[in-house]
């Protein structure tokens, strides 16, 4: 009989979400570390599966895609959830080791650049944006009628949607930030928060309008007269013209590429597909 225990812990800074199933072989037994941005989607894709074939054991944790890798690293995880590509550090640190990765892209990804729903605010160009995130623009006033400080919030160095804003941008982040641990936490500060500015997962944004929500959905330009386009526009999305989406990674140890290989199986059916979907990501043909 399938036994499912959702458990929610907070441990060190570390948001952990853990699915276990019973299972009747180790060999079916599953660990996935890593992208707050994953897990959550990572989570419902283990309930269908194992819903399907109930003797697989699945254990899936978030923490951030560095936290993921470096399980990897260790022995402690099977699967790494990761919303960027491997470092060239840990590149070198996988081969000193002579670990073998296989690395499987199975779905795309925008991060969203969130305020609070009163802000009056509707989009902004690259330039200003870095300038908010790295506290060059302390004020509201500067970009709005609103005489409000900004207080960021962003996410751990260990995060790869941290990594990722940082890298495109070419900034370092104002030691202001205040560093959350996931999605759901950024979005829970910046909505009681007027002066509020966070950085999430497009998929962490629900079906219902934003403001409804809290929160306010910036859309994005690359220079101040380009087109802005906003990370829940399927069309820009899937021309590539949002600047800030990307692939989602999951890197799998290749000792361990035979027991997993069905439930990746199961994340590229069409089922799997339409759960992606369904939570907010895209599937790029």
């Amino acid at each position: 009989m399938k036994r499912i225990r959702p458990i929610g812990l907070t441990y060190l800074g570390l948001v952990v979400l853990t699915v276990i199933y019973s299972c009747t072989s180790k060999d079916h037994s599953i660990k996935m570390k890593g992208s707050d941005t994953e897990v959550n989607l990572a989570v419902n894709l283990a309930e269908k599966f194992t819903a399907i074939d109930p003797s697989f054991s699945i254990a899936i944790s978030g923490g951030g895609s560095g936290l993921g890798i470096t399980s990897l690293l260790n022995g402690q995880a099977d699967i790494a959830n990761s919303s960027r590509p491997l470092s060239e550090e840990e590149i070198e640190q996988f081969k000193k080791k002579d670990i073998a990765l296989k690395t499987v892209v199975f779905a795309e990804d925008a991060t969203a650049f969130i305020v609070h729903k009163d802000l009056p605010l509707e989009e902004l160009d690259l330039e200003t944006l870095a300038k908010i995130l790295d506290g060059t623009i302390k004020n509201w006033n500067e970009l709005t009628p609103v005489n409000l400080p900004i207080n960021i919030y962003g996410r751990q160095s260990s995060s790869g949607t941290y990594s990722f804003v940082k890298k495109k941008l070419k900034i370092e982040f104002s030691a202001a930030a205040k560093e959350m641990t996931g999605n759901a936490q950024i979005i829970e500060g910046v909505k009681v928060d007027k002066s509020g500015v966070g950085y999430i997962g497009a998929g962490y944004v629900g079906d219902e309008p934003e403001t409804k929500q809290g929160i306010r959905l910036i859309k994005i330009k690359e220079t101040p007269t380009a087109v802005a386009y906003s990370p829940n526009d399927i069309e820009a999305i899937n021309n590539s013209l949002y600047f800030f989406q990307r692939p989602l990674y999951q890197f799998v140890i290749a000792s361990s590429w035979e027991k997993v290989r069905p439930f990746i199986e199961f994340e590229q059916s069409d089922k799997g597909k339409e759960i992606i979907k369904d939570h907010g990501y895209y599937i790029k043909d």
